[in-house]
């Protein structure tokens, strides 16, 4: 069972495409959801997602903009995209009926 915050993350990186590092999943969360995350929550949990084989991830090449570092690019396996797709359709079973409260607001 995936948790609400690597839910955001593999989303994140789904939006991002090929372009999927750090900064791009940070902004396509905050973007979407409003939340603000820090780079050392991000990374921590893609090293989380990536330990579960859910993610994988690849080197780009260094640039000069960077310092000569590398972007870490991240995308889902075939594993994460099928957690996440059951994490999310289990969700939406739950949902249906609820009384959220959120009437006359």
């Amino acid at each position: 069972m995936l948790g609400s915050l690597e839910q955001l993350i593999l989303l994140a990186i789904l939006r991002a495409g090929k372009n999927a590092y750090g900064v791009t999943i940070a902004d396509e969360i905050e973007q979407h959801s409003g939340r603000s995350l820090t780079m050392a929550t991000i990374y921590k949990t893609l090293n989380r997602l990536e330990d579960k084989s859910l993610v994988r991830s690849v080197s780009g090449e260094p640039t000069a903009v960077r310092g000569g570092k590398a972007k870490r690019f991240y995308s889902l396996t075939p594993e994460g995209r099928r957690e996440l797709r059951e994490s999310l359709a289990m969700l939406q079973s739950m949902a249906p009926g609820v009384d959220f409260g959120l009437q006359g607001t």
